[in-house]
């Protein structure tokens, strides 16, 4: 799973971000600033280059592209680097995979000129809305596809994938919860895990907000889902572990809020392992990509985000578990890989994402009453 700071409060928002803003690495060495200097670096379509065949002449002239705070077990983008860079013959440097969104944008800060810096992003939707000056607009030979609400008008960034928050359970051990309230019950005593600190953490964050809407709150009141796990740290179910893939496989933390993605890829090393998003309490997010306008090569870097948008791209990504942006537009077009999309944890009423206002709000009381709720 991603650390705590990679999926930062932040990425709870990235659909209203959607909403509002639209509201080893390489030999270090001065690439005499990047982007700027080059077609590539102006281009905002393949077709500015004269097509997506001679933006891949120009990306393997390049022959790399680095990337930042990608973990491989993270929506499988292991399998995702794996296969570009098998695909065009172009080497992958991923530096930081554990990073946090603001660390990719320090290091770009910090690297800026040089041969090492970050190509791209891949940013919770706060932490876009607050750099947009520091991307590269450009439009996908799929954009189209793309829902209007989850990307900018003009490319500077676009939505990719996401899920719901959710209950990971290793169902040899616990009865499957229907209800965020059914893990009050003394069955999940000593074993209810929260993926982080809700102060701190995105997934922790939205699991707050889904108890919350499992309690009778809205995105508007999280205090029903912080009395929640009041509740839960009283009856002695709630466990002050965090989480990670070596703590559920050991048994110390048999049920885990977390994202669905990151709980169904789980399974693939606990066959017992499921996932369930509780109904009435469906709290969504997706992640924002960019392309970097000081990219040391941007060539590579518009040919990544054509390869994160291509059906390829899409499955590889459904494939970790994540739901892929273009989910829709595929499935209408029988390329999305139906099978998997199938199997995808089902969900029941209408998915909440916060707005920016809500998650500010939300943060503030989070700030000033959750240590005391669980202490």
């Amino acid at each position: 799973m991603r650390t705590l700071a990679r999926s930062a409060v932040a990425v709870v928002a990235a659909t209203a971000f959607a909403a509002t803003a639209a509201c080893a690495p390489p030999e270090d060495k001065d690439s005499g600033g990047g982007a700027s200097g080059t077609a590539a670096g102006t281009a905002a379509s393949a077709a500015d280059l004269g097509g997506l065949d001679a933006l891949i002449a120009e990306a393997k002239k390049e022959g790399q592209l680095n990337v930042i705070a990608l973990p491989p077990d993270w929506a499988n983008y292991g399998e995702i680097i794996k296969a570009f860079g098998t695909k065009y013959g172009i080497k992958v440097n991923s530096a930081q995979p554990d990073a946090s969104s603001q660390d990719e944008i320090n290091a770009a800060d910090q690297l800026k000129g040089q041969d090492k810096a970050p190509d791209v992003f891949d940013l919770g939707g706060a932490v876009a809305g607050a750099n947009t000056a520091k991307f590269a607009p450009y439009k996908v030979s799929t954009w189209a596809e793309i829902p209007d609400n989850l990307k900018d008008a003009s490319g500077a960034w676009t939505n990719d994938y996401g899920g719901y928050m959710a209950i990971g359970f290793d169902s040899s051990k616990v009865p499957a919860p229907a209800s965020v309230t059914d893990l009050l019950k003394p069955e999940y005593k000593g074993k209810v895990a929260l993926n982080g600190d809700p102060t701190q953490a995105g997934a922790a964050f939205s699991g707050v907000v889904m108890a919350s809407l499992g309690n009778g709150g809205s995105a508007d009141d999280i205090a029903p889902g912080v009395e929640f796990f009041k509740k839960l740290k009283a009856a002695g179910n709630f466990l002050p572990v965090d989480p990670t893939p070596a703590t559920i496989e050991s048994g110390q933390t048999p049920v885990v809020i977390d994202w669905d993605y990151l709980n169904v890829a789980q399974a693939k090393k606990t066959p017992a392992w499921k996932t369930v998003v509780p109904a009435g309490a469906v709290v969504g997010s997706y992640y924002v990509q960019a392309i970097s306008k000081d990219a040391p090569h941007p060539a590579a870097a518009r040919l990544w985000q054509e390869f994160l948008y291509s059906d390829e791209g899409q499955n590889l990504w459904l494939k970790g578990g994540a739901r892929p942006v273009r989910a829709e537009a595929m499935d209408k077009a029988g390329t999305i890989d139906k099978a998997t999309y199938a199997a995808l944890p089902k969900t029941e009423g209408t998915p909440v994402f916060q707005t920016d206002a809500q998650t500010t709000k939300a943060k503030e009381y989070l700030t000033a009453n959750w240590a005391k709720a669980i202490s």
